[in-house]
């Protein structure tokens, strides 16, 4: 993993706004629009297709999500997405990551996005001491984290090619119908929705090229 601390003097270029902020978001934002990729990226509508939209969520791991409660698909559905993560307990390394890296807030506001969430074990891929120094430098954790945002939320006839993320990289979708690959990662519960992002959750971290 090329996590190095080499990101510890970029942290004030990392955060971009995801999206108008209410009045009371715990985080500050900046009035600055976000950063368009310099290579072409495919678009996606703010919101998924009626016909999307009405599709069923996919995948093996969709199969051990909780039938109701706050961390059920109908559940989720109704919290901002930082808030529905953390009622999943297989995303709750991703939710502790989110809080060190101070984006709670920021995600709960976010008008429309897509997120890419790896699960406990995508995070236990990882070599320990390297999630380690990630989970306690902010500038690194910041980068990947937003490396796994995309602006509007992308359902899945939306998914394939390229897209431009928050942490001013790109990540190339590739599949269809119920098979995707982000970057390495397959997706293995996708077109969950939360009150305010699409989520696809994979198998494995995605790492922003150093």
């Amino acid at each position: 993993m090329r996590t190095s601390i080499k990101l510890l003097g970029a942290s004030a270029a990392l955060l971009m706004p995801l999206a108008a902020c209410s009045g009371t978001a715990a985080m500050p934002s900046t009035s600055a629009p976000m950063a368009s990729s310099a290579a072409p990226m495919t678009s996606a509508s703010s919101m998924p297709s009626a016909s999307a939209s009405a599709m069923a969520q996919f995948g093996p791991a969709c199969a051990s999500v909780p039938s109701s409660g706050d961390g059920s698909f109908e559940g989720m559905a109704k919290d901002p997405v930082a808030t529905a993560a953390s009622n999943n307990p297989a995303l709750s390394t991703l939710v502790t990551a989110v809080k060190k890296a101070g984006l709670v807030d920021t995600l709960n506001n976010a008008a429309d996005i897509t997120v890419f969430a790896p699960t406990n074990d995508a995070f236990a891929k990882l070599p320990k001491k390297d999630l380690e120094a990630a989970l306690n430098d902010k500038a690194t954790l910041t980068k990947i984290l937003t490396n796994h945002v995309v602006a509007g939320r992308l359902a899945p006839d939306q998914l394939g090619g390229k897209h431009a993320t928050l942490a001013k990289t790109s990540l190339t979708v590739t599949g269809s119908g119920e098979d995707f690959m982000v970057g390495d990662a397959s997706v293995v519960c996708g077109n969950v929705q939360t009150a305010n992002a699409t989520v696809y959750i994979i198998d494995s971290v995605l790492l922003p090229s150093m």
